[in-house]
């Protein structure tokens, strides 16, 4: 048993593999009450790109996202993630997906009792044998990897804190070095400056850009406000209905392809700076 342990501890160690690309092939999501979530969606997300999903609540951003983590299954259609085939994936093969996916969310999802480091340290769950997490006898190569992690968004010294005494910017930074933690290949967030202030908000986008541009990671963010897609995508797609209406650089796209993409004129709530 130790030597089995030893063996996984090696394997968790080697050095993370290039970051991974995404490709759907008219992928359709069905929920079982009938809802539409995808319609026939064609994407081609190369390795190493920083993508903005743009779309109202209801457009379908989010089942994008959560279709590719394999936490939606997909009703049509084929979608690989890396090498890896998600569509008809057993459990056990989607649970190695999702260790390789770092997942940033709206309200941070961390535990607000344990301090920053024990919640940047479950990103090594998927990577460290059980016996190591039931007693908490984490390596040192994952406490090397927190600390950078944490080092890279700015909050090291943070680290022996209650997560739940940090600002919501603070704990959203928690978030992406958790993720960071794990050594993804794709890190996937959704809406994750929807409850921030401005200021705090294009800080958390400048961390998600750095790890995009600093470590070539392919960065998937789901967003609302078409100042923040503008800035800080290389690329945007924009989702309405569950379909792709809108696919090009974020940087040139017009109030009028964000009146596409939405349905409807602008208002002052599209923008952050509103």
């Amino acid at each position: 048993m130790i030597d089995a342990a030893r063996t996984a501890d090696a394997h968790s160690t080697e050095g993370a593999s290039a970051p991974w690309g995404i490709r759907l092939d008219d992928v359709t999501v069905r929920y079982p009450n009938g809802t539409v979530g995808l319609r026939g969606v064609n994407l081609d997300i190369p390795a190493g790109e920083m993508v903005a999903v743009v779309g109202l609540s209801g457009s379908g951003k989010s089942t994008l996202i959560r279709t590719i983590n394999g936490l939606v299954p997909i009703t049509s259609g084929s979608l690989t993630v890396g090498e890896r085939r998600v569509d008809g994936a057993s459990g056990r093969e989607l649970r190695r997906l999702r260790g390789d996916i770092g997942m940033v969310f709206q309200n941070f999802n961390l535990a607000g009792r344990a301090s920053v480091l024990q919640n940047v340290l479950v990103g090594r769950l998927a990577h460290t044998p059980l016996w190591r997490t039931m007693v908490g006898a984490y390596r040192a190569e994952d406490r090397e990897l927190a600390y950078e992690a944490l080092d890279r968004v700015g909050i090291l010294e943070k680290m022996y804190g209650r997560a739940s005494a940090l600002s919501g910017g603070q704990q959203q930074r928690v978030a992406i070095a958790r993720a960071l933690t794990q050594r993804p290949k794709i890190v996937l967030a959704d809406e994750p400056v929807a409850s921030l202030d401005p200021p705090t908000a294009h800080g958390v986008m400048s961390d998600l850009r750095r790890i995009n541009t600093d470590l070539g990671m392919t960065v998937l963010v789901n967003l609302h406000l078409l100042d923040l897609a503008r800035e800080f995508g290389s690329r945007m797609i924009g989702m309405r209905a569950g379909e792709v209406v809108y696919d090009g650089p974020a940087a040139t796209a017009t109030d009028a392809d964000f009146e596409h993409i939405y349905g409807r004129s602008l208002t002052t709530d599209d923008r952050l700076d509103g």
